[in-house]
């Protein structure tokens, strides 16, 4: 077996031939490992995310546009927003850090914010890691990372992510910071938006604990995250702690089963490339090669899920109903497979999906029958 830095120069090899010649790579973020997560079945994903594919221009490429992301106003109000909380040296943010998260803690007369700057990400990650375990040695002082970067490994390969604050409490804890410019109404925010938050905060929250393992005295990575908002319709910030152990450990979880991304290379025919420059026959058949795991929810998370739905509607596949769906039909995995077991055309009668559906049949002609009488027939 070759070493690891010969195999990982392979795989970079290989994903860099993947993603076409002179392509930059589009870098994951943890929204991006979110969405992965929540689908670990989905090997497309997993190696065009692998691969720094920038999926929207892919989607276009296909003729399957995406609106899914961002929009430039949103964007652009954000980091307004962000700028507002994090100016005089992050005066505001460490008092709602302190409010809500430690008030045993001394109050932050102020707060060392070390210069994260370096060269490239592993140089910003090797950085970020210094400016942690320096703080985290100064007891008794509050620290503030801006943007700090942070090295999560995904199915064998780094993902680099850059939240938007860490916190270095005084006694040596660190807690994830995510700014968002949705409003907080009455101390209450759209649960949703919420829960995309944690989400995506659980990820930075498992980076920090590899982190923190590498230290000789491993600190404490706090699981409840500050999330700081816009106060009903203005613009002065107010924050919540959230509580991310749930979302953490379904995270960990959901990368644990990912497949790792050089077995799902390895599957694909020589010469594959995903290229947006290649012809759109070839591109789709690229595409098409690995296998997707389409569900509703896709179209929320991923810049290929009106491709992907498109295509499960041609092959009739029940994942499109749904993943409740999908997993109370069993080895039914087609339209045409549901509705043959409910006609008693295909199907083994003792298995427990098919005996509901034929039942389910029974129920419906016997109801169908009964009503026709019942209406009159037009004049």
């Amino acid at each position: 077996m070759p070493p690891p830095r010969t195999r990982e120069k392979a795989l970079r090899q290989r994903l860099a031939e993947l993603r076409g010649p002179e392509v930059q790579a589009k870098a994951l973020d943890a929204r991006a490992l979110a969405a992965l997560a929540a689908n670990p079945g989905c090997r497309r994903r997993a190696i065009l995310d692998g691969a720094g594919v920038d999926k929207a221009v892919l989607a276009d490429a296909l003729g399957s546009p995406s609106v899914f992301g961002q929009s430039q106003f949103a964007f652009v109000r954000g980091n307004a927003f962000e700028a507002k909380v994090k100016a005089d040296g992050g005066t505001e943010l460490l008092r709602l850090a302190h409010e809500k998260l430690d008030r045993a803690a001394e109050p932050p007369a102020g707060a060392h914010v070390p210069d994260l700057t370096a060269q490239g990400p592993h140089g910003r990650t090797a950085r970020t890691e210094l400016a942690l375990r320096e703080a985290t040695e100064a007891a008794g002082a509050w620290t503030l990372l801006d943007h700090p970067m942070l090295a999560l490994d995904v199915a064998g390969s780094p993902a680099f992510l850059e939240p938007d604050a860490v916190v270095v409490h005084p006694d040596g804890s660190w807690t994830v910071v995510e700014i968002k410019s949705f409003p907080m109404l009455d101390g209450a925010a759209d649960p949703a938006k919420v829960g995309a938050a944690a989400r995506q905060s659980a990820v930075y929250v498992l980076a920090l604990e590899q982190v923190a393992a590498r230290l000789e005295s491993a600190p404490r990575v706090r699981h409840r995250i500050l999330l700081v908002c816009p106060k009903d319709f203005s613009n002065l910030p107010t924050a919540s702690a959230v509580d991310v152990r749930k979302q953490r450990a379904v995270t960990a979880r959901q990368l644990a089963r990912l497949t790792r991304i050089e077995e799902i290379a390895d599957t694909l025919p020589e010469g594959t490339c995903f290229s947006p420059e290649l012809p759109a026959e070839r591109l789709t058949e690229a595409v098409e090669s690995v296998p997707a795991s389409y569900a509703p929810e896709c179209l929320s998370a991923c810049e290929l899920a009106f491709h992907c739905r498109d295509r499960s509607r041609a092959e009739g596949a029940v994942t499109r109903l749904g993943r409740p769906v999908r997993a109370e039909l069993g080895g039914l995995t087609t339209v045409g497979d549901v509705l043959a077991a409910a006609r008693g055309e295909a199907g083994d009668p003792s298995d427990p999906a098919v005996a509901a559906l034929r039942r389910a049949a029974a129920l419906r002609a016997e109801a169908l029958a009964t009503a026709a009488p019942e209406v009159a027939p037009c004049p």
